[in-house]
């Protein structure tokens, strides 16, 4: 998101970069952009051409990953172009073009990785009616709302820019830090806002998921399944496509969600007879869902959580920095675009498959 006023302070020099630096540059920032187009294409792919995983939630994953690849395509490219060449040389429209279109894909990009945990969050928590309310319609609803709130936090600054046609043709292509409320309201908006909505509710997903590991260690639990099961059990079979389909979702908390609809089918119950042998699974099961959502929330804090800091601080005048800090801070949450097709496939068994049957598809091609 390339929202950075990247002017030095006055009098500051800048050193330029040598051939060697920028051949350096160029050649890592293009691995950066083919990786993670590459990536989130395998991702579509995947998706479009095994019938296993045509779900909702996996809708929202594909939809995540049209986003990242756009990112990759039409943002990615023309800065490194513009880091390599130190100046602007593409003319004015497809430079606002290139910003409006930077804005707009990173902010849905974000505002994606918020509705899948709010679509996980609804999935561990309330089960069996959000199974019947988890269809492609309200997959797509959540998707249209998504790229309306992104064009939305994105658009302003086409208001204030189109006033200022610049002649001869601008060498600095950003935006200007010359209004701050729109500063604070499109950092909330495209960050700061999701970024807490995430961390509540993953929080509340891992204490949901947790109390349900501890309570199908319990042997109270287990004491009761007879009359609890049987009912559970006719639950059960009235939602099969949460209980059997969701078994193949993308989710990395997809452990939460087998576990949610193990607890209501009884023969699983009866492979556990020892308590202590049932703590020591429960056990592990928290351990590896820290893990899983420690690494999603990781990645994505430490990806824009930097880049975002600097807007605010930048933004609001207290200090300015170089060009060079600028555009790492850029590529940083760039960089996020890579990360995502990972973390949101690599823990489903289904996308490990439909990943190989591609390749042998290349192989064979």
């Amino acid at each position: 998101m390339n929202i950075t006023n990247c002017t030095t302070e006055a009098g500051m020099a800048v050193r330029p970069k040598t051939i060697t630096e920028k051949m350096l540059i160029c050649m890592t920032l293009v691995v950066i952009t083919t990786l993670t187009t590459l990536l989130n294409l395998a991702v579509i792919m995947a998706i479009c051409t095994t019938k296993k995983l045509h779900q909702p939630a996996n809708y929202l994953i594909c939809s995540l990953a049209v986003t990242d690849l756009l990112v990759a395509v039409l943002v990615m490219p023309l800065s490194i172009i513009y880091i390599v060449m130190d100046r602007w040389k593409l003319g004015y429209f497809l430079c606002e073009v290139w910003l409006s279109v930077d804005m707009t894909c990173c902010t849905c990009s974000i505002l994606h990785l918020c509705v899948i945990a709010l679509d996980r969050y609804w999935a561990i928590t309330n089960a069996i009616e959000y199974a019947r309310k988890r269809t492609a319609k309200r997959a797509a609803l959540m998707i249209l709302t998504v790229w309306t709130i992104s064009i939305f936090i994105s658009m302003p600054p086409l208001f204030w820019r189109s006033h200022r046609r610049l002649s001869p043709p601008p060498s600095q292509c950003t935006i200007q830090h010359d209004h701050v409320i729109y500063t604070i309201y499109s950092t909330l908006g495209a960050f700061y806002i999701p970024l807490t909505l995430i961390l509540i509710l993953y929080y509340r997903i891992y204490h949901a998921a947790k109390s349900l590991y501890q309570k199908r260690g319990s042997s109270r639990h287990l004491s009761n399944r007879s009359t609890d099961s049987q009912n559970s059990f006719a639950n059960c079979k009235l939602t099969q496509t949460f209980c059997v389909s969701d078994f193949s979702t993308s989710d990395p908390t997809t452990e939460f969600e087998k576990f949610h609809a193990s607890i209501r089918i009884p023969p699983f119950d009866n492979d556990l007879d020892h308590p202590g042998e049932r703590q020591q699974i429960s056990s592990t099961r928290e351990r590896k869902a820290a893990r899983i959502l420690g690494l999603i929330l990781g990645a994505f804090i430490l990806s824009w959580l930097p880049f975002f800091i600097k807007e605010l601080i930048v933004g609001l005048s207290i200090y300015t920095v170089s060009s060079e800090v600028a555009d790492f801070l850029t590529w940083l949450g760039y960089v996020n675009s890579l990360i995502n097709p990972l973390l949101y496939t690599s823990f489903n068994e289904d996308f490990k498959l439909a990943f190989k049957k591609l390749i042998r598809c290349r192989e064979h091609a």
